[in-house]
């Protein structure tokens, strides 16, 4: 009998140890590598370019990336994540967006989920980021998406044209708290600290929400800017830090902007809309309005999208419009790679137009 209860005893001290060591290893993060490498070919000519430019660039469909991300199940419903995500230019090897930009100006947060929702610390997404790419048929092409061209993208050229939504599409030193899904709907509130000692209201604020029930989308984005973050600009377009650029060397200390947005598949055909408006603490103005549609079509889609942006204000004088319009064909070789094909003519108010095409690859892993 004794013997036995050593045994027992042995057994019992040997499961205590195995599984000390087990539940460290059991509460390990779960990390994964990831990314998108996209690269085009063609001819690349926006509204007041002097002369088109043959080209072997990256980002056609969607700016190549790559990084880190992870998960740790704290139990109860509880997970701890982070991001750690940057942007590469897959045709010369250089990290970032643009010269300058940030070593993780995609993603570098931290954060919880769980039956209350969500909250992110750290640099993440700006609110008008997921309503403006989820709701055209380009996506987040910052090179051949009409909508997106408007809002984010300035032009370095004779136009004096630059992107209507300040605050760039990813926000530093940012909380977000992101509801639970409440039957399709969800939203997200987005608070940037500006980090200026004394001036507390030197801040971002925003929110958006996301709604889908089957055939139909919604969306919709608010904010409040006064913080242009804190990364630097290509040297043609330096600015006063801290301030806002705005068309001809102009800037402005706030602007507040908002969008609403819909899709509705039609299963032949899926419709994309957009509406949204932007004001400043100088007079300037400007409304936009996006239409595009989605079409299956053999193993891709047809894509077709037009934006129309009216920029007003007594800051620039006479009015000014923005026409842009896309047509492509998007391939699916397989579930990670596709091929496109796309053109796109560029006009502005009393510039030049231009007329541009792409065929390109994407691949993600």
């Amino acid at each position: 009998m004794q013997s036995k209860g050593k045994h027992l005893k042995k057994v019992l001290t040997a499961a205590a140890l195995a599984g000390a060591f087990a539940a460290p290893a059991m509460a390990q993060t779960n990390v994964t590598v990831s990314g998108l490498v996209d690269n085009y070919v063609g001819s690349m000519r926006m509204a007041g370019d002097a002369s088109s430019s043959r080209v072997l660039n990256s980002g056609g469909m969607t700016t190549s990336w790559f990084g880190f991300k992870g998960t740790e199940d704290l139990g109860g419903g509880l997970k701890a994540n982070f991001k750690l995500t940057s942007f590469i230019q897959a045709d010369t090897g250089r990290q970032g967006r643009f010269p300058g930009d940030t070593l993780f100006s995609r993603d570098a947060n931290v954060g919880l989920t769980g039956s209350f929702g969500g909250i992110s610390i750290g640099r993440d997404l700006a609110p008008n980021f997921l309503p403006t790419i989820l709701f055209n048929p380009f996506g987040d092409s910052f090179t051949f998406a009409p909508l997106i061209l408007h809002a984010d993208v300035p032009l370095f050229n004779a136009s004096g044209w630059t992107n209507s939504l300040a605050g760039d599409t990813g926000w530093s030193n940012e909380i977000i708290y992101t509801t639970p899904n409440f039957g399709g709907f969800s939203a997200n509130i987005h608070y940037q600290l500006g980090e200026v000692p004394g001036d507390n209201s030197k801040r971002n604020v925003g929110a958006n929400f996301l709604y889908f029930a089957g055939p139909l989308a919604l969306t919709g984005f608010y904010h409040n800017v006064k913080v242009n973050n804190p990364l630097n600009v290509p040297a043609n377009n330096v600015q006063p830090a801290g301030n806002i650029p705005l068309p001809t060397g102009l800037t402005a200390t706030e602007q507040k902007a908002w969008m609403l947005g819909g899709t509705y598949d039609l299963s032949v055909v899926k419709l994309f809309a957009t509406y949204g408006q932007t004001s400043h603490d100088i007079a300037l103005d400007d409304k936009t309005l996006s239409l595009g549609l989605s079409a299956p079509v053999g193993a891709g889609k047809v894509l077709a999208s037009w934006a129309n942006t009216k920029r007003t204000g007594s800051a620039i004088g006479a009015d000014q419009k923005r026409n842009t319009t896309s047509i492509g064909y998007d391939y699916d070789m397989s579930k990670r790679t596709d091929l496109y094909a796309i053109v796109m003519n560029d006009r502005i108010t009393n510039r030049d137009s231009g007329n541009s095409f792409g065929l390109g690859i994407r691949h993600r892993f």
